[in-house]
């Protein structure tokens, strides 16, 4: 009798039990199992490939991708800007740190910072004028002395509860017109490039090598 089939499924339920150990991501029984099991085998989905502009005179895939997401950025500043017209909010980014600092809780500047995707010295400005306005306030690590925490205030909740209903408002018109169905598939695509980007981002290589650099890592002939 042969056994190889087995083995390997004996195989695929040890790595499934591993990466439960790690995440406890899926039901510890048979479904959860099999979700697994077809989560690691995705299948392409047929369908015909789209039409961009410039694509009969060779416009890439690549160029269009990165073309509409600059134009997604815009849109998306366009609605938020509007949904602080009215408020003592001065830019878009303003709000999204205080949000992450509700969700998050407080954390060193830094740590807000590179959570926002920004430069130092345009995050550093961002916290001043948060922290000038009293919407956050900061305080010196107990862990580390020379790191200052960053916290949200009352009045910080108050200006971001006020204005909450318009920016939910912004991002369901960011959305636009996609279905249920559609929204979770842009969901996956997006994390899949974030997990791909933000590593990069992180480590802060110079404008000057950072093309060279990333394209060498990534993109190697074979």
């Amino acid at each position: 009798m042969d056994y190889a089939l087995l083995k390997d499924v004996i195989t695929l339920v040890e790595e499934f039990e591993t990466k439960q150990q790690n995440t406890n991501q899926y039901p510890n029984n048979i479904d959860g199992f099999k979700l697994w099991v077809t989560q690691q085998t995705p299948k392409e989905e047929s369908c015909p490939e789209p039409y961009w502009e410039g694509k009969e005179n060779g416009r890439s895939a690549e160029s269009i991708i990165s073309t509409l997401l600059v134009h997604m950025n815009r849109y998306a500043r366009t609605y938020s800007k509007s949904a602080i017209h009215y408020s003592a909010f001065s830019t878009q980014e303003e709000f999204i740190y205080l949000i992450n600092l509700k969700a998050f809780g407080g954390m060193t500047k830094m740590e807000l910072i590179k959570k926002n995707i920004q430069e130092k010295p345009a995050g550093i400005q961002i916290i001043n004028r948060l922290i000038q306005q009293g919407w956050v306030k900061q305080s010196v690590s107990q862990t580390d002395k020379r790191s200052k925490i960053i916290e949200i205030t009352t009045q910080g909740l108050d200006a971001l509860d006020a204005q909450m209903d318009k920016i939910r408002q912004a991002t369901q018109l960011v959305a636009g017109n996609l279905t249920h169905h559609e929204k979770m598939k842009l969901i996956e695509l997006l994390n899949k490039l974030n997990e791909f980007h933000h590593p990069i981002f992180t480590q802060n290589i110079d404008s000057s090598e950072l093309l060279d650099k990333v394209f060498e890592s990534n993109y190697k002939a074979v």
